[in-house]
């Protein structure tokens, strides 16, 4: 086997159009974690639609059910030889709320809709999309070397990460001996851009902080209570302005990280933030003075307004609101003392005037980064570049946040964060795409299983080379 013949086996895959049926059919589960009414699709989609196709590649599977009684995994395995490194691979086949009705144009989020190269629907780029670029290399693989794969894999596949992950942890501490690998790949987050393959060595952490403010029940008039009553959305508006500027830069020192090291900057150095033509703009003047918008983007932390509510927009009455609450978010690399953030806010809050802000978290994820010097990153981009023709963006961390820390903390594995799509917008200012610009000549996906394939593919000589950043194929 080569590497062009497993390529050239996944490059007809999605032309002969099968890869984006099988794509098709697996975004029309409707598989949304948040919606409480949508357990049985979950669970479905591991049944009726995964694990017959990990059967169809010689994969051992069975359900495990989450011991707090949230929503069921998926773990399969593949087994050749004692004697060939194994693969742990991750994926989730969950998706956020499908938002029916707020598309740009209507589209159907349970269909894809392929519109100028680029392929729309839900879960196509988080993480449906993902997980099955990894399933038709793995199978592009094992047809070029004749039903073998040459390396042992494994898979777990959790429904119940857009909600936080919350027993991942768990499951995988009492699935230790069953997890066990010399690798962990994973697939998910954008890439830096359309046409450079990028390999990030994490992802930042994330931490929901919740602001409250409930000073009484009910409204009162604006015009004979105002100037008596304090007024929760002011004091909320306030206590937020106290924690972060109007230009995006942190006010609180315990919400900052570690000064960026020579390292992380000279990783970042020729990195461009460069929005395609259908996102926004870079915002001019924001964010951390001092920083690139790569080193923003990826080295330093980042306090978000995600939500904010108090009296009622659409109908406002002139009234005095009793209460009103935010939803903040902190993303934030490695080095960060996450674990003192929400202690740090309250009593910062206190010290300059707003004890009756309540503050509290949920949704965490911890950061994660792979050590730079590990030998895998040299060899795994010298391989990528040797596919694609290009030189991958070797990146700290990506922005968004991911369980990496399961794997890397909880079972001591070596980590590799492969993508498969640019940046993408959410469904109220665009959609959520998975994207299929120009790639050599030829649509992008073809590079995206491309990838997939050639990491897949150099894993088999993994085992006959003393170090894995040494060249060299079959």
């Amino acid at each position: 086997m080569t590497r062009t013949d497993a390529i050239a086996r996944a490059r007809q895959y999605l032309h002969s159009g099968e890869f984006l049926a099988e794509l098709d059919r697996r975004v029309a589960y409707q598989t949304e974690s948040q919606n409480p009414e949508q357990g049985e699709a979950l669970r479905a989609y591991l049944e009726q639609e995964l694990q017959p196709a990990f059967s169809q590649l010689d994969f051992s599977t069975r359900l495990i059910e989450s011991p707090t009684g949230k929503n069921p995994y998926l773990l399969a395995e593949y087994r050749e030889s004692a004697s060939v490194p194994t693969v742990l691979m991750y994926g989730h086949g969950d998706v956020v709320d499908g938002m029916a009705g707020e598309w740009r144009d209507n589209l159907d989020p349970w269909r894809t809709t392929t519109i100028d190269n680029r392929v729309y629907g839900r879960g196509t780029a988080d993480n449906k999309g993902q997980h099955s670029i990894n399933l038709s290399a793995l199978r592009a693989v094992r047809a070029a070397r004749g039903g073998r794969l040459g390396f042992n894999a494994k898979f777990i596949v959790e429904t119940g990460e857009e909600i936080g992950s919350p027993d991942l942890r768990q499951v995988c501490e009492q699935l230790r001996d069953e997890l066990r690998a010399d690798l962990f790949l994973a697939s998910d987050g954008p890439r830096l851009a359309a046409d450079r393959p990028t390999i990030f060595l994490g992802c930042r952490g994330g931490i929901r902080i919740h602001l409250d403010v409930n000073l009484r029940d009910g409204s009162h008039h604006s015009g004979n209570w105002g100037g008596v009553l304090g007024n929760p959305a002011t004091i909320l508006a306030s206590a937020i302005a106290a924690l972060v500027d109007g230009n995006g830069r942190l006010l609180l020192d315990q919400l900052k990280p570690p000064r960026l090291s020579n390292q992380v900057r000279a990783m970042l150095a020729d990195v461009k933030i460069e929005p395609m033509s259908d996102e926004p703009a870079l915002s001019e003047n924001w964010g951390e003075e001092g920083l690139s918008a790569a080193e923003r983007l990826y080295a330093w932390n980042t306090l978000e307004v995600l939500a904010i509510s108090s009296g009622n927009i659409e109908k406002p009455a002139n009234a005095i609101p009793g209460r009103a609450q935010a939803v903040l978010q902190l993303r934030f690399v490695v080095g960060t003392k996450a674990e003192k953030v929400v202690d740090a806010i309250r009593a910062h809050l206190h010290d300059n005037g707003f004890p009756m802000v309540e503050v509290r978290a949920a949704q965490s994820f911890a950061a994660s980064r792979t050590d730079f010097d590990s030998p895998w990153v040299n060899w795994t981009a010298e391989s990528i570049r040797q596919t694609t023709g290009k030189a991958p963006a070797v990146l700290p961390n990506f922005g968004g946040s991911l369980p990496n820390d399961v794997f890397s903390d909880a079972l001591g594995l070596p980590r590799r964060d492969g993508v498969a799509q640019p940046a993408c917008a959410q469904p109220k200012s665009g959609v959520r795409p998975l994207s299929l610009p120009p790639f050599r000549g030829r649509m992008v996906v073809d590079g995206l299983i491309s990838i997939s394939v050639q990491i897949m593919h150099a894993l088999l000589c993994v085992h006959d080379r003393d170090h894995p950043n040494e060249e060299g194929y079959e």
